[in-house]
């Protein structure tokens, strides 16, 4: 072979070599992008947060009022209106929500602010009966019993102005399921339905 072929050949190898290199080189460098991508910074994003709408709607809560007896500024005898949460899918009707708080008395954190009832212990809601036309509020013998006359007359303010406040129909007094017209062993008369002015005779 002449001197100028091995020359030609020589520097035609390189060429290849070089020419392989580069490729090879180029097809790594595709594949790493391809693979991994440029490493730039991710930008935060808040959490969505709910829309208005979204948002779950707080019930509003409701009370009844239930009258008990206390003393005012004066320390004289008034009649005060307790608060106490009412939901009606619980408790039922409103009206017999409220006649049954009152049987039952003041709370003890209640009674620490001075409030008491003149309703016997032991009376009993035999019934509470809601129509149209008015609310029947069907009570055991213990409620006439005992006490005296100005203990009876607060045991009926008690209840007038508690079954007033939570109801704008007529309200009708039952005792062991007969009309109450007279009431107490001092025979009060009670006019019906119920009122502020029932027991004025």
């Amino acid at each position: 072979m002449r001197k100028d072929q091995k020359v030609f050949l020589g520097t035609l190898a390189v060429i290849m070599v070089a020419i392989c290199g580069y490729t090879a080189m180029k097809v790594l460098y595709n594949d790493e992008q391809a693979a991994t991508g440029p490493l730039l910074p991710v930008q935060e994003q808040p959490a969505e947060q709910p829309s208005e709408d979204q948002k779950p709607v707080e019930k509003e809560k409701v009370y009844v009022n239930v009258f008990f007896i206390g003393q005012d500024e004066n320390n004289y005898e008034v009649y005060k209106a307790v608060k106490r949460e009412y939901d009606e899918a619980v408790d039922g009707e409103k009206i017999k929500f409220a006649i049954d708080s009152l049987i039952m008395g003041p709370k003890p954190e209640e009674k620490a602010y001075g409030v008491y009832s003149e309703i016997p212990s032991g009376t009993r809601v035999i019934s509470i009966t809601e129509r149209p036309e008015g609310v029947i509020i069907n009570l055991s013998s213990e409620f006439e019993a005992g006490g005296g006359t100005d203990s009876t007359y607060k045991r009926i303010y008690q209840l007038i102005k508690t079954a007033k406040r939570n109801t704008e129909k007529p309200v009708y007094l039952y005792i062991e399921g007969r009309k109450a017209d007279v009431i107490g062993g001092e025979g009060i008369m009670l006019n019906q339905p119920l009122n502020e002015n029932s027991l004025d005779g």
